[in-house]
């Protein structure tokens, strides 16, 4: 494995939960009235998401685990093979769900999921985030 490929798509997620930080005191009223913020914030979560879907991919095709259906399948398989733990497996692949609504039904977004997923999703990010640098980072390449 290539612990230069995951380093630096944490370095892209730790910038996006920085940037989605600064926004999680935002009230539903502010997200609503402002749609320049609003469409950062849905930009923003969604790269952060495929982020750690990217790293995810990478250590299941690099760690030979099984193929997955999906994207939420990418967590399930962490899970499985013990690089997460079983108690953010649902919380992690409802996480992969919003990003498909991000990506193909954005028209009908409701802005209070999104508020809700800025207001306390980021604690998922950086759950994953955190176990895969502890995991991963320190290994030297192959």
């Amino acid at each position: 494995m290539d612990p230069a490929v995951v380093r630096e798509r944490l370095l892209l997620l730790a910038e996006y939960i920085e940037d989605l930080q600064e926004f999680s005191t935002f009230s539903l009223e502010d997200l609503i009235r402002d749609k320049r913020d609003r469409r950062y914030l849905e930009r923003t979560l969604q790269l952060a998401i495929e982020a750690c879907l990217d790293i995810g991919s990478h250590l299941i095709a690099e760690l030979r685990f099984r193929e997955p259906e999906d994207n939420r399948d990418i967590f399930r398989i962490l899970v499985e093979n013990g690089i997460l733990g079983p108690e953010k497996r649902d919380d992690l692949t409802r996480m992969a769900g919003f990003r498909n609504v991000l990506v193909h039904d954005y028209a009908r977004l409701d802005p209070a999921k999104l508020h809700w997923a800025v207001s306390h999703g980021l604690a998922d990010l950086r759950y994953f985030a955190r176990e895969i640098k502890d995991r991963f980072i320190d290994l030297p390449p192959s």
